[in-house]
């Protein structure tokens, strides 16, 4: 019998314990599968390397066109400081394409292993990125790159990447404090060098506000109830689908479903048949508009789950939300490796009401409540002190401290440059002394 005790392993460690080992089979798996795409982009026309001959200033890369609001504002400073950057992303109708830049080139990178294979390869003094898992997964730290940077593309916390998702990074920009006790904890843990970081804000929120306060009052309209869910199993549609949707219906406000991009290919099957079965535009609209803003700015209250739009919309907007129980399951996250919960859950009860299955038939009173009460509003204050430092100040501070980064490394190079050359002229004197006592 002790020697079952022995052997068990509880709930929490053995998903922690199949998470790492899942981890280490993907990067062996992701590794190979990089190495022969690598090999038959380098056999074939020998682009990459070409390409990468002259070492790029400042590099940005994207995984995908949604976090154009992230990287505009950015791009935007720095062709307005006439420094040479090129953004590499993989969606071919970026925004950036519509841009009429003099001193940033844009550049469709593919998608998949086909992307990666061109990243691993790319030489650069400074690559910007949110994309995590760096170094984990498909994306390998290229010999060639001397400074990647981490930015977050929302107001939460570090700690909600998948596991290691941002161990591999040299520098951070932060928007909050307890972003870096989170970063600074994961480091003990895991034994890395401690990373620099930079508190700069958030540029894509700083330019959400300018422009909901060039935007003027909202027109008079009916209360309006916002449905814009994450995806996955522990997402509000998977969790708690129709039954949550008639319950909104009920209450005779305008219903605005709004799923997460991702819903629609990695659970089709299930959001499709949602929309097929309140497809009467008078009881519920589905929203699909590329840029947000809109949809948030006409509605009065916001029902979500762990989705970063919860905090565009009360800490921009100003306006409360519902948020669900979805229990959520932290084991694949770094999150699993702290022991207290996580800002972007602990501050939930300060800006809204929790949404749960008892609850559920009582929502219309739940809207109401969190939208009269002003308790939350005092809860928003305090959030934005705590996750949004240096408002209007964001894109500025980030700028400044990746043109920072890119002259460290380039002082860092001419120093390396002028010590070997001394070392080679001291060598060659050496020799030349050498000769002179032979004769």
């Amino acid at each position: 019998m002790d020697a079952f005790r022995m052997l068990y392993i509880d709930p929490g460690t053995g998903g922690m314990l199949f998470t790492v080992l899942f981890g280490i089979f993907g990067v062996a798996v992701f590794g190979l599968r990089a190495l022969m795409v690598k090999i038959k982009f380098l056999a074939g026309s020998g682009k990459g390397t070409k390409a990468n001959e002259q070492k790029i200033p400042v590099a940005i890369f994207t995984d995908h066109k949604r976090y154009w609001n992230t990287f505009g504002p950015i791009l935007d400073e720095l062709e307005k400081r006439h420094q040479k950057t090129v953004y590499f992303t993989c969606s071919e109708d970026d925004s950036a394409f519509e841009q009429k830049y003099e001193y940033i080139t844009c550049e469709f990178l593919g998608k998949g292993n086909r992307a990666f294979a061109k990243l691993n390869l790319l030489n650069a003094s400074v690559v910007l990125s949110t994309t995590p898992s760096l170094d984990v997964f498909q994306w390998k730290r290229s010999k060639d790159v001397d400074c990647y940077i981490h930015i977050l593309h929302a107001a939460n916390g570090t700690v909600m990447y998948r596991m290691f998702g941002t161990d591999h990074y040299d520098a951070f920009i932060l928007s909050g404090d307890y972003q870096v006790d989170e970063v600074r904890t994961m480091e003990q843990m895991r034994n890395i060098k401690p990373r620099e970081i930079e508190l700069c804000g958030i540029p894509y929120m700083d330019e959400m506000k300018k422009r909901l306060d060039s935007a003027g009052e909202v027109p008079a309209h009916e209360r309006t109830v916002l449905l814009a869910p994450s995806w996955g199993e522990s997402g509000i549609l998977s969790k708690f689908g129709e039954k949550l949707i008639d319950a909104l219906i009920s209450t005779g406000y305008k219903i605005i479903v709004r799923p997460h991009p991702q819903s629609y290919t990695a659970e089709k099957e299930m959001l499709e048949g949602l929309m097929a079965k309140y497809s009467d535009p008078s009881k519920v609209e589905w929203n699909r508009d590329n840029d947000n803003f809109e949809v948030l700015r006409r509605s009065d209250i916001l029902i979500s789950d762990f989705s970063g739009v919860i905090f565009d919309f009360s800490l921009v907007f100003d306006k409360p939300i519902i948020y669900t129980d979805t229990k959520f399951d932290i084991s694949p996250y770094d999150a699993s490796w702290i022991d207290e919960t996580p800002w972007t859950f602990r501050i939930l009860p300060e800006l809204g009401l929790e949404l749960n299955e008892n609850n559920v038939g009582s929502i219309k009173e739940l809207i109401d409540r969190c939208i009269e009460d002003p308790s939350f509003a005092k809860g928003r204050d305090k959030a934005r002190k705590e996750t949004w430092v240096h408002i209007g100040e964001g894109t500025k501070r980030a700028v400044d401290f990746v043109i920072k980064k890119y002259n460290e490394v380039v002082a860092e190079k001419s120093a390396e440059k002028a010590a070997e050359e001394k070392a080679a002229e001291n060598k060659r004197k050496k020799r030349n002394t050498g000769k002179k006592k032979a004769k």
